[in-house]
Parts: structure tokens; sequence; C-alpha cells
């Protein structure tokens, strides 16, 4: 099964998930601005109501992630967009949202995931958390911004009622 037919076969929770959501948000820092004036949602539905993570919410949906994410938390996640996950190679994402590597893609998911609440006035000089894979991540904070493994944050500090989501611009992977 490909990509396409994931994602279309997860249109309708896309789109049930959105119609569900009354603020009609489309940024990252308009869910930003709603989770400020206490309309906050939880990390799922933030991302989802960006609207530049249907991808993401395709892949954490075949890889029984949502409830986790919907969970007390709190989480960070460094939230890959549409946009960085075009940018693996050819069949990669295809092959990854097989059923048969399910857990492959959770490794990936939940190496994007970091228990607690991380700001980026937190981020001095340089930090490795380490991710619910397992893993430690490489964030950087410089005159150029912050990274992540080398992905560049986007957007900073979309926060959630159960932790934060820093905007990622790359899929970051795991150690071998």
């Amino acid at each position: 099964m490909n990509s396409t037919a994931i994602r279309s076969g997860h249109a309708g929770f896309i789109a049930a998930m959105l119609a569900a959501l009354t603020l009609g948000l489309g940024a990252a820092t308009q869910a930003q601005a709603a989770s400020h004036s206490g309309a906050a949602k939880d990390i799922v539905d933030t991302a989802v109501a960006a609207g530049s993570f249907k991808t993401l919410a395709a892949a954490l949906t075949a890889a029984d992630l949502v409830g986790a994410l919907k969970g007390a938390g709190p989480f960070t996640v460094f939230a890959p967009t549409d946009e960085a996950f075009a940018k693996l190679p050819a069949g990669t994402l295809d092959d990854l949202l097989k059923p048969e590597n399910k857990e492959k893609l959770k490794g990936i998911l939940l190496y994007h995931v970091v228990s607690g609440k991380i700001m980026a006035a937190d981020i001095k000089g340089s930090a490795k958390p380490k991710t619910l894979q397992g893993a430690t991540l490489d964030v950087v904070a410089s005159g150029g911004g912050v990274t992540v493994n080398g992905a560049r944050v986007v957007s900073a500090d979309v926060a959630a009622s159960n932790g934060v989501i820093h905007v990622i611009d790359a899929v970051v992977l795991p150690p071998k």
C-alpha cells in the first residue's frame, strides 16, 4: 500500500478531527495564539489544526501512537512538516507505512518525542535530551537558531495542553 493510499485512508480520520475543531486554525502560530487564550488542544489536535502535519498524523495513526500523544504528558514533540516528510528518499515513506514496518515507524516517531516540556528558552548552547525511543537528540541553540540533529526548528514553543511542539524542517532518524 503506498503513502497516497494510506493518506487517503486516513483522510476521513483527519477530516473528522478538523471538523471537530471549533477554531479552524490554519497555522502553527494561530494554534499557539489559541493555546495562550485558554483554548489549548492536546499535541495531536494542535498539530492537526496547524494544517501542515497531515503526513505526521497519518504516520501516528499507522503506528498506533495517537492515543499516547493525547495522554497527560507533558511531552515535547519535534514535529516534521509535510514538506519534511517529502524530503525523505523516494519510497521511504511508502515503505515505513506498511503494516509490517509498524515497529520501525513507531521507533522513528518516538525519536521525535521527549518526556517533559522543553521550551526554546530552556536550551542554552546544546542539550542531549533522551527520546521516548531511547536514544538522545542533539539539540543546539546558536545565533542562527535551534537545530535538532541538524534539522532546523522553524517554529518553536507551540503550546498544547499536554506539552509543546517545535516544528522542524526534516525528519530525524534514530541511530542504528
